[in-house]
């Protein structure tokens, strides 16, 4: 019986971890779960799931829990995040939290030595080289990727050794304005950009895919987790969202992992690797039904996404750590109506442009960048 930590219950990932969890009860067993502020919902899953510990972020979360479970051990805010990251007790941590805030927890859980079920971009992102350096001293830790992706690109590196990796090549589904102008882009509403066209997924993610600014975050990561250089990654639109990544090994073979777009999938093998169990909640992918499996460039001309990650990614330092926070900011903006879509990009460029990189060498270091890029982008945007 495998105890599982999962921080951002009430979100996508959260929500397809505890039916992994619901149909496989033999296997695993809820040992704490957080939520930022959907504490109705997070109530729900005490109740079905009985954890040990809970964190929550609003006070108004906190008193409803407290008043309905006085006895159950609850903890508030990022403060409460980083004590779950850490809870002994627990043999996997998934970090299905959205944004920066999941970086602490993350950074927790390695020092505890736990295997990290990630879910959260932003972490080897914006920390990535502190993340990959704490792996060194606490070697006992391990971390498995659950974006569709990464799961994708660590399954098929186990056809060959990592020196023998040519090439890593992730998909993108083109997200909801695959094929659009720039003109057809300038007054797109947040209803139209949240309509994605193959995966059900949180309102700041399913926004990342529009601009295809996630690819550029995962390309961002994947250098992160998987140590190969920019110029041996390369993302091409997958429409049909069935190959969910690919690598491509020196002797010209490529190795794919292909499936059905459930996100349960990856979130199970990160908590069973490196073991394949029957789960009867996953759909099998029919290859009489697929009529053809297409690839294609990005549009970089249009969704600016991808080339700016590069480009921060291969300056470094503290540049991701500006993309993740200025493009956070921005998304926020959008959702709330405060800026059009193709500002994101806008806001992406002109963050990038005014910052002076500085070495990661702690976690003060990120959060001060990140604090200083949020404050900028809110002063002259919002």
């Amino acid at each position: 019986m495998k105890m599982i930590t999962i921080l951002g219950s009430t979100g996508s990932i959260g929500t397809n971890a505890l039916e992994v969890i619901r149909n496989s009860k033999e296997n695993f067993k809820v040992l704490a779960m957080s939520a930022h502020s959907n504490h109705e919902l997070l109530l729900e899953q005490i109740e079905e799931f009985s954890p040990k510990y809970v964190s929550i972020g609003t006070e108004v979360g906190y008193r409803a829990i407290k008043d309905k479970y006085p006895d159950l051990v609850t903890y508030r805010g990022e403060e409460g995040l980083k004590i779950l990251g850490g809870l002994e007790e627990a043999d996997t941590v998934l970090t299905a939290v959205s944004g920066s805030v999941g970086i602490e927890a993350t950074i927790e859980a390695v020092k505890k030595e736990k295997r990290i079920a990630l879910a959260n971009k932003e972490t080897m992102v914006a920390a990535g080289d502190l993340i990959n350096k704490l792996m060194e001293e606490y070697r006992g830790a391990e971390i498995i990727p659950v974006d569709s992706e990464h799961s994708a690109i660590f399954q098929s590196m186990l056809g060959g050794r990592r020196e023998e990796v040519k090439k890593i090549i992730i998909t993108a589904s083109g997200g909801t304005f695959k094929g659009k102008s720039l003109e057809e882009l300038e007054n797109v509403t947040v209803e139209e950009a949240l309509k994605h066209p193959n995966w059900s997924m949180g309102k700041k993610i399913t926004i990342d895919s529009s601009t295809l600014v996630n690819k550029g975050l995962e390309v961002i990561e994947a250098h992160q987790l998987f140590k190969v250089p920019y110029e041996s990654i390369e993302v091409l639109v997958h429409p049909q969202s069935i190959v969910h990544s690919m690598v491509e090994f020196h002797d010209t073979t490529v190795m794919a992992q292909l499936g059905a777009p459930d996100m349960k999938v990856p979130i199970q093998y990160a908590f069973t690797y490196p073991e394949r169990k029957e789960n009867h909640s996953f759909g099998n992918l029919d290859f009489k039904k697929i009529s053809k499996l297409t690839f294609e460039e990005p549009d970089h001309g249009i969704f600016k996404g991808i080339e700016y990650a590069f480009e921060a990614g291969k300056t470094g330092k503290s540049m991701p750590a500006v993309f993740n926070a200025a493009n956070e900011v921005a998304v926020e903006l959008f959702l709330k109506g405060k800026i059009k879509f193709l500002e994101i990009y806008k806001i992406l460029r002109e963050a990038m442009d005014r910052h002076t990189p500085v070495e990661i060498i702690d976690f003060e270091t990120i959060k001060k960048v990140d604090t200083e890029t949020r404050n900028w982008v809110m002063a002259n945007f919002a």
